[in-house]
């Protein structure tokens, strides 16, 4: 992609213009070191008047894909609770419709969907859909409850990795007894962390214990005792206490047997061949896993012997029953003191803040615990506290502990909701895997590296004032010499025109802005940055734009001769304050 502004606006240095571009950029990724979160406490409730404009693009920094300036005047009209609702309340639209639609499409030119193909709808809805609340908690849960194309037994299951993608967003506003389950019995994820096809013991045999551990220490109660706050419960001697350990892990994978692909709707289809992978039903790629069990001949695959974990005991049986076992299984980890804090926790670090304190912590688990109403586990209960906690709504610029560093994938969802983004062909072409960090983001949806996220929740980057002082800064895995140039080089591309690429800024509102530098810059400011830009960083980047030079009108005959020059000039303008507000130290954290 090409950017029609010159390289010289970037690079040319006086004293307080864009030409400072190169140590702003460097700033920018020494700054990111900084990202951190603080304490605070206060009501669940915001109080007080409405919010500005610049609180509620702040709101919905953390709450969506990013601000437009619509979204801005519906929560700036009328409030965070009643934009919460209102989402909630919004019908979900399903990726793997879209993937079965494009099946058709795709054969007329003899070819078939893909990953790219999710990433289009991905993309689509993470852009321009109206139930954004849904999306940001869905890509959220996404890098809790992981499963990724980059494995080779998903890469060939685009419509497996969209439903299951599907399912955390319908499970998004649900409830978190109810997401675990879906979780554990999704194919993907049975293909995944290899519960699918996972046998009894037998003298040759132990029950395979991947998904055992992996649902205990990831997406459930954790690898150490909390309180109630989310901090480490620890024994006489200082040290963390563990939730589990190897025979927790050794009976929980006798529960996670016996499970196989979806067969069909009656017991007798579930066939030893179907249980190994053979005559495969058309829908087993999205439909739950089902038990195979004494339902036919030689199909007797879950362990009935005693199964003892986390303090539970299922006593020997007669008849294997997966069903029951499960459901003992999970009301387990449901129940848990552990998943209220462990859970919570996350998704303030996926949202709000990388370092929440005790008490905000505390509060969000308090709702997960009770909604209210005397339910566990209600996840709009549990985002309600963690987008309206005091904590979460109130800012102190003079803070610098609090906020989290903005990962790529969101940087780029910012810039294409913020400017109106639309796909020419309406497929949102052209974006697809953006895995490589040094011409691209470092980061594709559902292509993690691994079963623990791009990132893990306590990384802190080691040698840095935030290892010395304690603080996570989970993004900054991603974060590198290659990954940074990486960023701006795509983002280059990405602000200046192209008359090639199918997916489209509307800049309009920003052209008229672009012969007052201050309003063109103030705008930025908003849809990007939440109206938090320092006076410093907003006079380089005024300077900057007023160092491309749009020429005056020259006239003949009544006539503009070089309007094409004065449009190219402004375009200039528009996409040199985008360009450094968006590798700005400013913009990369989120505040």
């Amino acid at each position: 992609m090409h950017m029609s502004f010159p390289v010289s606006a970037i690079t040319r240095a006086p004293a307080t213009g864009l030409a400072r571009g190169a140590r702003l950029i460097a700033a920018a990724w020494l700054a990111v070191l900084l990202v951190a979160c603080g304490s605070g406490s206060g009501p669940s409730e915001p109080a007080g008047p409405p919010p500005t404009q610049g609180e509620a693009a702040r709101f919905l920094a953390q709450a969506s894909f990013g601000a437009t300036e619509p979204d801005i005047n519906i929560v700036a009209g009328q409030g965070y609770a009643a934009w919460l609702n209102e989402q909630f309340a919004r019908p979900q639209a399903l990726h793997r419709t879209y993937m079965d639609n494009m099946v058709a499409v795709l054969a007329a030119s003899n070819a078939t969907i893909s990953a790219n193909t999710f990433y289009e709808s991905w993309w689509n809805q993470a852009v321009t859909g109206p139930d954004q609340l849904r999306q940001r908690v869905a890509f959220a849960l996404s890098q809790i409850f992981v499963v990724s194309f980059a494995d080779a037994a998903l890469s060939n299951q685009p419509r497996g990795v969209a439903s299951y993608y599907d399912m955390l967003a319908r499970n998004a506003f649900g409830n978190y007894r109810t997401l675990l389950e879906d979780v554990s019995l999704h194919p993907m994820m049975g293909n995944y962390l290899s519960m699918l096809r996972n046998q009894k013991e037998s003298a040759t045999r132990v029950p395979d214990e991947n998904y055992a551990r992996e649902i205990m220490q990831l997406f459930s109660i954790g690898l150490y005792q909390l309180e109630a706050d989310g901090t480490l419960k620890t024994d006489v001697t200082g040290r963390p206490i563990e939730t589990y350990g190897p025979a927790d892990i050794s009976g929980l994978a006798k529960v996670f047997t016996g499970w196989s692909w979806y067969a069909g709707p009656n017991l007798t289809d579930r066939t030893s061949t179907r249980f190994n992978g053979g005559n495969a039903n058309a829908e087993r790629d999205w439909q739950p896993m089902q038990a195979y069990n004494r339902y036919t001949a030689n199909t007797d695959y879950h362990s009935v012997s005693a199964k003892n974990f986390l303090g539970v005991s299922i006593p020997a049986q007669a008849t294997p029953d997966p069903e029951g076992d499960l459901k003992i299984a999970l009301d387990t980890f449901f129940n848990h003191p552990n998943t209220g804090p462990f859970i919570g926790r996350q998704l303030i670090q996926r949202l709000v803040t990388s370092n929440p304190s005790p008490a905000y912590v505390g509060r969000v688990a308090a709702a997960f615990a009770n909604d209210g109403s005397g339910v566990r586990g209600d996840m709009k209960a549990v985002i309600r506290a963690v987008l309206l906690d005091a904590e979460a709504r109130n800012h102190n610029a003079a803070d610098t502990g609090f906020g989290k560093n903005r990962e790529p994938v969101i940087r780029l969802a910012n810039f294409l909701r913020a400017f109106n983004s639309r796909s020419t062909s309406g497929r949102f072409l052209g974006i697809d895997n953006t895995d490589d960090p040094a011409s691209r983001l470092g980061q594709t949806p559902m292509r993690s590296p691994t079963v623990f996220n791009f990132f893990r929740p306590g990384y802190t980057p080691p040698g840095t004032s935030l290892a010395a002082a304690g603080l996570a800064a989970p993004e900054l895995q991603l974060t590198h010499e290659v990954s940074v140039a990486g960023y701006l080089n795509y983002m280059r591309g990405w602000v200046g025109p192209s008359s090639t690429r199918d997916v489209q800024q509307d800049f309009s509102a920003e052209l008229a802005l672009a012969e007052n530098p201050d309003a063109l810059v103030a705008r930025m400011d908003l849809l990007l940055m939440s109206g938090q830009m320092s006076d410093t960083l907003r006079a380089q980047i005024v300077a900057g734009v007023q160092g491309r030079t749009v020429p005056a009108p020259t006239l003949s005959n009544g006539v503009v001769t070089n309007q094409a020059a004065i449009d190219t000039a402004r375009r200039d303008r528009v996409s040199i304050a985008a360009f450094l507000t968006l590798a700005s130290p400013d913009y990369l954290t989120q505040k």
